[in-house]
């Protein structure tokens, strides 16, 4: 308005001066709130902590086995997964042969303890509202919000992958981010992978990690010379 002549040397100056302040003040209140809240939403305090970083390019061209530059991401990712899966071994384990029936089967002979459906609705009920969703979009405070209608039909899913050995497929896919370590950042060796699974499949770890710890603490495996295993107890 004012390169139009519809407004004053000083009314435009004083509407710059309370944009200035608004935008200070909000600023302010953005940084108390992450500050007050970093207890509870550690994602949005770090975001806002690398924004005021520099920027970091987490995947540069990269070189492959004849030392050519790739420079497509789908090239990329190929590249990277092929190199990562070299590190593994193909060769299937003894059980593989076995039908699920056969594994769950023996699984039950061998008495394992069970993932019950309030443990399963207490985990639920504790999730953070403030994480990331996985591959499949399903965010945690959905999940947490429906914590009495979704446990039973979980515990179910938990206890037949727990005994049979296997997980459902749609919670094997994950988000893959690249993390630079040091060194020549063609080299894809150089690079350490963080993956984002599905809040489910990341239950499932969890709850079947508190059962193994109680069975190896009630069975007394772990004598109190390798106090550095277990948990809480390092000294």
């Amino acid at each position: 308005m004012w390169k139009e002549g519809q407004a004053t040397w000083e009314e435009y100056r004083n509407v710059v001066k309370a944009c200035r302040d608004a935008t200070t003040k909000a600023k302010v209140h953005l940084q108390l709130n992450l500050a007050r809240d970093v207890k509870d939403n550690k994602k949005s305090f770090f975001k806002y902590i690398s924004s005021k970083g520099k920027t970091r390019d987490n995947g540069g061209l990269l070189l492959n086995k004849v030392d050519a530059l790739v420079t497509e991401d789908a090239e990329k990712a190929e590249l990277l997964n092929a190199f990562f899966a070299s590190a593994f071994s193909a060769k299937a384990g003894p059980q593989e042969s076995q039908s699920l029936e056969v594994r769950e089967e023996a699984c039950r002979k061998d008495d394992l303890p069970l993932l019950e459906e309030d443990c399963v609705r207490d985990c639920l009920s504790d999730l953070n509202a403030h994480k990331s969703m996985g591959p499949n979009r399903m965010h945690p405070r959905v999940l947490r919000e429906l914590a009495d209608g979704i446990a039973e039909p979980l515990s179910i899913i938990f206890e037949r992958s727990w005994r049979t050995g296997e997980v459902p497929e749609h919670w094997r896919k994950a988000n893959v981010t690249l993390i630079f370590k040091k060194g020549k950042k063609e080299d894809p060796g150089i690079y350490r992978l963080v993956s984002l699974t599905s809040v489910p499949g990341k239950m499932m770890e969890q709850l079947i990690l508190e059962v193994i710890i109680k069975q190896v603490e009630e069975k007394k495996v772990i004598r109190s010379s390798q106090h550095g295993f277990t948990k809480g107890n390092h000294a």
